[in-house]
């Protein structure tokens, strides 16, 4: 129960690779909430995490040994968390950048394709945000954190101004 089958340089190096791997893979995979994910999104996570499981601490069902994965992983984010607060190269490199999905009332149906967002998504942040209609939105932004922000256009203001 205590006694680790592996090395624990072996675990934390297996430990820090999946880490490392799981952020480049989400990373590439786009901007979305863990409140939007969609059913298939939650599928992947959970089919995900049982395969990297056994690639962490191997064969080990010890305490000790997924202490020491976990402790990995937690070590790790704690770091990159600290680098890319104090990094702003590396914030650039890991963490992804606002979107412009309407201006002046237009949609920017090229962006929403880049980043695989709906129509259905956006209407619903235009009517969250109290408006109807997309013509009534100044700006919408798709911010990193995978929420959508809707800026109304002001009193006097107009798509063409």
């Amino acid at each position: 129960m205590f006694v680790s089958e592996l090395p624990i340089v072996e675990k934390i190096a297996r430990a820090g690779i999946v880490y490392l791997f799981l952020l480049v893979a989400f990373r590439l995979s786009g901007k979305r909430q863990v409140g939007q994910l969609t059913p298939f999104d939650l599928v992947v996570l959970l089919v995900l995490s049982n395969i990297v499981q056994n690639a962490m601490i191997g064969n080990d069902n010890s305490v000790i040994g997924g202490l020491v994965g976990a402790t990995t992983i937690l070590v790790m984010n704690y770091g990159l968390v600290e680098l890319t607060f104090r990094s702003k190269r590396l914030r650039r490199l890991l963490e992804s950048h606002p979107t412009l999905l309407i201006h002046n009332g237009r949609v920017l149906h090229d962006h929403l394709r880049a980043e695989r967002v709906t129509m259905d998504d956006l209407r619903a942040a235009i009517r969250r945000a109290g408006m109807a209609d997309p013509t009534h939105v100044r700006f919408a932004v798709l911010e990193d954190n995978g929420g959508i922000s809707v800026i109304p256009f002001t009193p006097g203001d107009s798509p063409t101004s």
